[in-house]
């Protein structure tokens, strides 16, 4: 047994340094800060290789973490890069925006002593940026073109994801997007402290290189007919996300300053692309922002309104701060940034005063466990209490609003309006229209980047043994 079996004795767990408080809230540059490559070799080498990679289990797309960790230790970037890609095709996109707390690193087998998780997240981010900007590219120089074509509604993860494992089976792979930019939610929903729009651009580089056409500020069902594309293409995925944002049904949502956190997200960052100044309605400056909701879109309305400049943030959540969704280092991020969080508070109505909101009312919960498991939050008599607020935003979460032709085409929808797949003996992620395919939050609803990710990997597949079972039956026709 050498030495290097026994590295996280020696080296402590260090992330990449973050950019200090009173300079990131200044802007939205991405707050933290890249390894070098000694420091990413040293936090590599804590991996103890455990034999049972907990890790590797807890990711949704089960990375091989301990032999890329394994590689870099090495020095061998480029194969790293390489076995990075065979599971997941956005490697660079989820360490960055992965809950790693509460996936691989959590599960780190270091993690449950006294050492301290291996920072998988930051080197994989590393790994990517480095390689990429060394000139790695995916090698499809051993792909055959098969002649088929598919069609990709949403240029968001699950799109992005279908595309590349398409192109590498040698299947042409058109993405059609109403945006101007490919990335969906990751482009226009997540701010760019957390993920800069340059990394997006940068994985539209790789992706054209290998042959995906990107076809931008195309809104199918309204410039092209969604039966023109089922009739031009072999296969079609679906991977419309999830936009329609939760309605608190509280008294008062009317009222000016009241906004949903997803179109007050896109706003700033559509601001920031066309580097224009904040428009009145969604100016905080010197204002009192109270966001209720607790989840990571939470977080980033937060700490996006403290660099709006707002007087004050407080988030509210109804529950206590352990039950909250959200990571726990964006949470922290929060709270580094002045983010006041008030827990166990259940918003009751927006108040108004000249047709503005002025107050939100909450009342006090207690958690009750009701014998499932998962305590909930009862209201305590007799505890309402106001706080003041110039501007709300509400973060419920969000739900899919899948297009109208997906049901006049025969796909089939649950009843909150999710895309049902693999049902009665289909493939993996195919509709109830077998050239139809569906995944990522029009599926599940409102998840993490990375099932997403996982639901584009895992569609492609299964529209390449549909074609290939078409063209075996062709063939023994003939």
């Amino acid at each position: 047994m050498s030495s290097k079996d026994f590295r996280f004795l020696d080296v402590p767990r260090q992330p990449p340094r973050t950019v200090p408080v009173a300079v990131r809230v200044l802007g939205y540059g991405e707050i933290s800060g890249e390894f070098a490559p000694s420091e990413a070799a040293s936090q590599s080498e804590r991996c103890i290789d455990c034999g049972n990679p907990y890790c590797e289990h807890a990711c949704p797309v089960h990375n091989y973490i301990p032999n890329w960790l394994k590689l870099v230790q090495d020095g061998r970037l480029f194969e790293a890069a390489t076995l990075m890609h065979e599971t997941n095709p956005l490697p660079e996109i989820c360490g960055r925006v992965c809950p790693q707390d509460r996936l691989c690193e959590g599960a780190c087998t270091l993690e449950q002593g006294e050492f301290g998780a291996v920072t998988i997240g930051s080197v994989e981010r590393w790994i990517t940026d480095e390689a990429i900007r060394q000139g790695w590219r995916p090698d499809l120089s051993h792909v055959k073109e098969t002649g088929s074509r598919v069609a990709i509604v949403g240029a968001g993860p699950a799109g992005l994801a279908c595309a590349d494992r398409l192109r590498r089976a040698g299947i042409e792979a058109h993405v059609f997007d109403r945006q101007h930019e490919i990335g969906g939610l990751l482009t226009f929903g997540i701010p760019p402290f957390k993920l800069d729009k340059n990394v997006v651009r940068t994985r539209r580089m790789v992706l054209e290189g290998m042959g995906v056409v990107f076809h931008l500020g195309v809104t199918i069902g309204r410039d092209i007919d969604f039966a023109e594309v089922l009739a031009e293409y072999d296969a079609v995925f679906v991977g419309t996300g999830a936009y329609t944002y939760v309605d608190g049904q509280l008294e008062g949502r009317d009222l000016g300053g009241v906004h949903d956190a997803l179109p007050f997200l896109i706003a700033n960052t559509e601001r920031l692309l066309n580097e224009r100044e904040p428009s009145p309605e969604y100016d905080l400056a010197g204002k009192h922002v109270v966001v209720l909701g607790g989840g990571d879109t939470g977080m980033d309305c937060n700490r996006t309104a403290i660099r709006l400049g707002a007087a004050s943030v407080t988030c509210v959540y109804r529950r206590d701060e352990a039950s909250m969704p959200g990571s726990v280092r964006e949470v922290g991020y929060s709270k580094e940034e002045g983010v006041r969080f008030l827990f166990q508070r259940q918003p009751m109505a927006l108040i108004g005063e000249a047709g503005r909101v002025r107050a939100v009312k909450v009342v006090q919960t207690q958690l009750v466990d009701e014998g499932d498991g998962r305590p909930r939050p009862r209201n305590v008599p007799g505890s309402e209490t106001e706080l003041r607020a110039d501007v709300v935003i509400q973060a419920f979460g969000f739900q899919p609003s899948p297009p109208d032709w997906c049901e006049g085409h025969g796909v089939q929808l649950d009843s909150s309006g999710r895309i049902l797949v693999g049902q009665d003996g289909a493939l993996p992620l195919q509709t109830s229209h077998p050239q139809i395919f569906a995944g990522g939050d029009n599926v599940r609803g409102a998840d993490l980047v990375v099932r997403a990710v996982f639901d584009g990997r895992e569609a492609a597949g299964s529209i390449v043994r549909m074609l290939a079972g078409k063209k075996q039956a062709v063939a023994a026709v003939a």
